[in-house]
């Protein structure tokens, strides 16, 4: 009889799936006015697995049979989900009512994502990694198109579950390949073997270079960002909100413990490789964005350079380059929730708005929404002593210490036409005469996350070591061996 897996290392993801089924039953009972209840649940669930989290994280080990692991690097990145996942629910509630879409499925649906997340983040093993990727997707795929009578939603899911199914065949080719040359899906015994095997042979690099593919498409790196721009556009904003935060976060922690982990000694095959996909994805970032007039897009090509930034950090391939990977990804979360907080804001005769041209004179009508978006404006343009300069100075330094200078001198580049479109916001808030303004009043959930969240964007200079040695610690553990 097979021994029972040591489930201390899992008990927070027992917590959320147990709960999510728990929830989606009394939803179907309930019906649609158990709405509120059931998002408020579903976001003490993931302050609850935050906590359980920091518990289990004194016990590191591995479980069911070394597929999945706990270290402080998942512990890091876990909370980091659970944050975006639990601050996406709390600023839907009211976006959700407004529009007619408040089901009890919304925040089921996000629960069974964060556990794909965390699994993600946790996967060691190849099919382990597989599973936790669908098991994001397919709720992703559905929350995309949440808004069913709205044709542009319908169309952002359609459009996702194609490209997401086409990325899924590409990176299960890419592990079908690895294991077919190596003949183990177990990251440790991949790392083990490529530690001594010399020159990898061609089929692993082919199976490398798919899985790199697929992995980039959970990223939305170039040239595997088409899907962004229209579903960032077509899906409810609380949804694209959600995008840009939570799943960011899981793709970053499972690529980087794919490439530094079983591929670690393959670093010179995956590095050019890495190297180019940044460049790409912070020029067109940078570029493209420039040509945007709805704030949705715009912050759909800024979420494309921001992926190209951290990819600076993994290409580094150091201690130093995943912690400034971390870090910048910390930053970031609070940075866009907050910004898409502003834009829930954005409602005319009952309608969102989603034309940046009216944010015209928003410092004279909504002063308060205009000095946070200013605030996260200038923050992702990576303008001192904002959160958001200290992302980039991380990120930076670690590929100028890796050698690769010319890949820190296009980041700063980027960065520098990048803030071109982020100051044409802040410069139409305060410069412009008014358009017509915003609904009042603002939801009181939607306000505090936005106050909460420029507070902490704005005053992050003042003690930013507890999240410096957080993310120091978590970048050590992938690197002990």
């Amino acid at each position: 009889m097979a021994a029972m897996p040591d489930l201390v290392p899992v008990l927070p993801e027992l917590l959320v799936a147990l709960f999510a089924m728990a929830l989606l039953v009394y939803g179907a009972y309930a019906g649609d006015r158990a709405v509120r209840s059931v998002s408020w649940i579903a976001v003490l669930v993931l302050v609850v697995a935050g906590v359980v989290v920091a518990g289990v994280a004194a016990r590191p080990g591995t479980s069911f049979g070394g597929q999945f692991i706990l270290d402080e690097f998942a512990v890091f990145a876990k909370w980091l989900v659970l944050l975006g996942s639990a601050l996406t629910i709390v600023i839907s509630l009211a976006f959700n009512e407004r529009q007619g879409m408040a089901r009890f499925e919304y925040p089921i649906l996000i629960l069974f994502a964060t556990l794909g997340m965390m699994m993600m983040v946790s996967a060691n093993d190849l099919v382990a990694l597989y599973v936790a990727i669908e098991l994001q997707s397919l709720a992703l795929y559905v929350i995309a198109a949440f808004q069913r009578d709205n044709a542009r939603s319908s169309e952002a899911g359609l459009k996702y579950f194609v490209l997401g199914g086409l990325s899924s065949g590409m990176l299960l080719y890419g592990l079908s390949f690895v294991y077919g040359f190596a003949g183990t899906t177990n990251f440790d015994k991949l790392a083990s073997l490529f530690g001594v095997m010399g020159e990898p042979s061609t089929g692993l690099i082919v199976g490398l270079v798919f899985v790199i593919a697929g992995l980039a498409f959970k990223l939305a790196a170039v040239p595997f960002h088409m899907w962004t721009p229209d579903v960032y556009e077509g899906a409810p904003t609380p949804v694209t909100a959600f995008f840009a935060a939570a799943p960011k976060i899981a793709a970053f922690a499972l690529t980087i413990r794919v490439l530094v982990g079983p591929f670690g000694d393959l670093f010179a095959q995956w590095q050019q490789i890495i190297v180019v996909i940044a460049v790409l994805s912070m020029v067109l970032g940078a570029l493209a964005a420039i040509m945007q007039s709805n704030i949705k897009r715009l912050l759909a090509y800024s979420s494309i350079g921001h992926v190209g930034y951290a990819l600076i950090g993994v290409a580094a391939g150091s201690e130093a380059g995943v912690q400034g990977v971390l870090i910048y990804l910390a930053i970031y979360v609070v940075m866009v929730i907050g910004t898409f907080c502003c834009v829930l804001c954005m409602r005319q005769y009952g309608r969102p708005v989603e034309s940046i041209a009216d944010l015209a004179g928003l410092s004279r009508t909504h002063p308060l929404i205009a000095l946070a978006f200013g605030v996260f404006m200038f923050s992702m343009a990576g303008i001192p002593p904002l959160a958001g300069f200290f992302g980039k100075l991380y990120v930076f330094l670690a590929a100028v210490e890796a050698g690769l200078y010319v890949l820190a001198v296009i980041g700063v580049l980027t960065s520098v036409v990048a803030a071109f479109y982020y100051l044409r916001i802040v410069k139409l808030m305060y410069f412009d005469d008014p358009a017509e303004g915003f609904e009042r009043p603002i939801p009181r959930e939607v306000g505090l996350v936005m106050a909460g969240t420029g507070l902490l964007t704005f005053l992050f200079f003042i003690h930013p070591s507890p999240l410096i040695a957080g993310a120091k610690e978590a970048a050590a553990v992938l690197f002990a061996g």
